[in-house]
């Protein structure tokens, strides 16, 4: 079984620039490029994220979102990075039931979270 997640956008080559600068730390890198697609593939078992042209910007809330562990001692200095790489903080720092995280978009407004588990090490600031 394979995981693929699609994600809309107007420019794949800029969401592809960004997307693996975020998911840098799991080594992503190009894969399949045939338009309207293309795909960033990560070490097994992470899934596929798969960038689909289309010609109409984000429109209203994502009704799915990924939700990233990046093991930060300090979420906030994550979200900063994201930020330098064109993501756009959307929350301060939530919580509920241990959970932390914060929502954040990418440069074409699909939201993300960066987010600590419960009963993690990380330390908020």
């Amino acid at each position: 079984m394979q995981i693929v997640v699609t994600l809309d956008c107007v420019d794949t080559e800029a969401q592809a620039d960004f997307w693996l600068a975020v998911l840098a730390p799991l080594e992503y890198r190009r894969g399949f490029h045939g338009p309207p697609y293309l795909s960033l593939i990560g070490p097994a078992p992470a899934p596929t994220v798969l960038l689909q042209h289309v010609p109409e910007p984000k429109q209203g809330k994502n009704r799915m979102h990924l939700d990233l562990d990046f093991g930060t001692e300090n979420l906030a200095s994550e979200v900063d990075r994201l930020e330098r790489l064109g993501a756009a903080r959307l929350s301060e720092e939530l919580s509920e039931h241990g959970f932390r995280w914060v929502v954040v978009a990418d440069p074409e407004g699909n939201e993300f979270c960066v987010f600590n588990p419960p009963n993690s090490t990380n330390v908020a600031e």
